[in-house]
């Protein structure tokens, strides 16, 4: 099940968001793409790595930031994969313009 934010865009329940999570859902980086990983939720916060062509990652969690726009389209939406690690929502093929994972809570 789904709920809609104000902006209309769908985002999922947080029991299917954290049955996802737990399930160890992974989501491919765009092909073609070496996807920086970055500080925080923008591209003014320092890359601290690259991801590979081809790559695979799991969403632990996400939150709006800076607007970015990639082969998946523009989005606000940043993935956090590990304590200080982000990407761009427009670089990930999660099948959703929404959230598919519980918003971070820092």
């Amino acid at each position: 099940m789904t709920t809609q934010d104000a902006l209309g865009a769908t985002e999922p329940d947080d029991a299917q968001a954290l049955a996802a999570a737990a399930a160890g859902a992974t989501y491919p980086v765009a092909p073609g793409y070496r996807v920086k990983v970055r500080q925080g939720p923008g591209t003014g916060y320092p890359a601290v790595r690259t991801l590979a062509e081809g790559a695979r990652i799991q969403i632990r969690c996400q939150q709006h930031g800076q607007s970015v726009s990639g082969p998946y389209g523009t989005s606000d939406i940043w993935d956090c994969i590990g304590a200080g690690q982000y990407v761009s929502d427009a670089y990930v093929r999660t099948g959703s313009s929404g959230m598919v994972a519980p918003r971070c809570t820092n």
